[in-house]
């Protein structure tokens, strides 16, 4: 295990940007609340207050949809040519680089991650979501199409225009890379945003405005309106003057946004809950396959929608696999963020620890082993031990339900026919993975799969251009690469006689 190096100087912006109550943003502006209300974030290594936010309810969307309704309908953002749009957002994404350090110290303050994590992976993939959507900017295209009826001539063709106003609610696990991955292809395409940041990590979000104004967004395009899920996120689902949302977040919130969204069928995308499977085969590179499926699941704390935790192995590898992905697990260095050799931070919240828990505490009392892990780890902050079960059952709750949290169950398969249909015996179908040198099976297995993506001898492999979404209840849509342009366009025929 790594030696435990000092841990950084506290970025000067970073210290001085917690230092004071952090405002919302709505038509260009830093306002408080109408209310006056507040709320306090945490910082998940210690239980301490990290910051204090302007809480935002029902009169603060009403406020943001009318700004981004006028910067939809009206001022510099519709007359923008579709290369400057593209020029703002590269510009978002340098400064966005150039101030790294700080947003990854927001984020694993914010969030509890390590902040080598987030120097390497969360900045750098937002700023790249940044800049791959920015290109596609000026390549939204229609089609000329030949109309066959009738005997006169026709000119037909097709535009594709932004959808309109766009309520965007983001989760707490990757607060900076969601908000790149729904604010880019929005924004890209010509529309305007309302984002609903999660309460538990609103901080990210709110530098990212301050960015967007300094790169010189139109006051209303881009919105931030802090607060919680059942009054700010409940007012933005069911405004009847919003056309599209976009959700990231656990399927059973996912279900209440559908139903609020119904009142003016606005169009809704929904990226939601997992439970994926990992598959090794018995020809697989385990010194490959054992610390991938190990990454697969401890990655971020476990706090991943796609993250690898039901592990399905064959029979004749079954232990050795096993006490690989636990040994990994042993020699995590669990600690704070900041701590240069932590590479498993706390979970997000005192809600979220006592979730994972009890996750545990269930399977456990219900038979489950726990080979390594099974508990909260003693001391202040939301840690919790990273975990590995045997013994399982088809029907415990750990094996059904989505955990979120660093906590994987093993199961020995015999039959690799078999094993299929016991991976997609599922509700959700958002990733899964297959590890083989027969690269034959390997594909034939992944085109079995039902699911968003398959990974093939790797796990948790996400880049700009490659879409992610899931089938059956992980969500509906597409989120980065051209598929995510959809989202956020509709589809306009034009038809004229000669």
């Amino acid at each position: 295990m790594a030696t435990t190096l000092a841990a950084p100087t506290l970025h000067r912006n970073v210290a001085e940007f917690l230092s004071k109550p952090r405002k919302m943003l709505v038509n260009g502006k830093w306002v408080d609340s109408v209310s006056g209300k507040t709320f306090e974030t945490y910082n998940p290594a210690t239980g301490e207050v990290l910051a204090t936010v302007a809480e935002g309810d029902r009169a603060d969307i009403e406020q943001a949809v009318k700004a981004a309704r006028r910067a939809f309908e009206s001022g510099k953002w519709p007359e923008m040519s579709p290369s400057k749009r593209g020029r703002l957002l590269w510009k978002l994404a340098d400064l966005l680089e150039a101030n790294l350090e700080e947003f990854a110290q927001l984020e694993t303050l914010d969030n509890g991650k390590p902040l080598t994590i987030a120097r390497v992976a969360d900045v750098p993939l937002a700023i790249d979501m940044f800049r791959y959507m920015a290109g596609w900017a000026t390549k939204v295209e229609g089609n000329t199409i030949p109309i066959s009826s009738g005997g006169a001539k026709y000119f037909a063709y097709t535009l594709r225009e932004p959808v309109g106003v766009v309520g965007q609610i983001i989760p707490w696990n990757f607060p900076l890379l969601m908000a790149a991955w729904k604010l880019a292809p929005a924004l890209a395409v010509g529309c305007t945003v309302i984002l609903k940041p999660a309460e538990q990590t609103p901080l990210t979000a709110l530098r990212l405005g301050e960015l967007a104004m300094e790169a010189g967004f139109p006051d209303g395009v881009f919105n931030v309106v802090p607060g919680f899920g059942e009054t700010a996120g409940a007012a933005l689902a069911a405004h009847p003057d919003v056309d599209k949302i976009a959700f990231t977040g656990s399927t059973e919130v996912g279900r209440l946004i559908l139903q609020a969204a119904a009142g003016n069928l606005k169009k809704v995308s929904l990226e939601l809950g997992g439970k994926s499977p990992n598959i090794i085969f018995p020809d697989a590179d385990l010194s490959v396959a054992i610390p991938g499926s190990a990454s697969g699941i401890f990655f971020n704390q476990g706090q991943c929608c796609c993250a690898g935790s039901r592990l399905f192995v064959h029979k004749s590898i079954f232990d050795e696999v096993v006490d690989g992905v636990a040994k990994v697990a042993k020699d995590f260095h669990v600690g704070p963020g900041f701590d240069a050799a932590t590479n498993m931070g706390p979970l997000v919240s005192q809600e979220q620890l006592d979730r994972v828990c009890g996750y545990l505490d269930s399977g456990i009392s219900e038979g489950a082993k726990a080979v390594v892990g099974g508990k909260k780890k003693s001391g202040a902050g939301y840690f919790v031990e990273p975990t590995v079960l045997v013994d399982t059952k088809p029907d415990m709750k750990v094996i059904k339900e989505e955990i979120f949290g660093p906590v994987v169950a093993a199961i020995p398969f015999s039959d690799p026919e078999e094993v299929l249909p016991t991976a997609n015996n599922s509700i959700y179908g958002l990733a899964a993975a297959v590890w083989t040198r027969d690269i034959g099976k390997a594909h034939r297995t992944a085109a079995k799969l039902r699911a968003g993506t398959v990974w093939i001898n790797c796990y948790n492999v996400f880049d700009a251009a490659l879409p992610f979404g899931g089938y059956k209840q992980s969500g509906w849509g597409r989120e980065m690469g051209h598929d995510a342009l959809e989202l956020y366009t509709e589809t306009k025929a034009v038809c004229a006689q000669l």
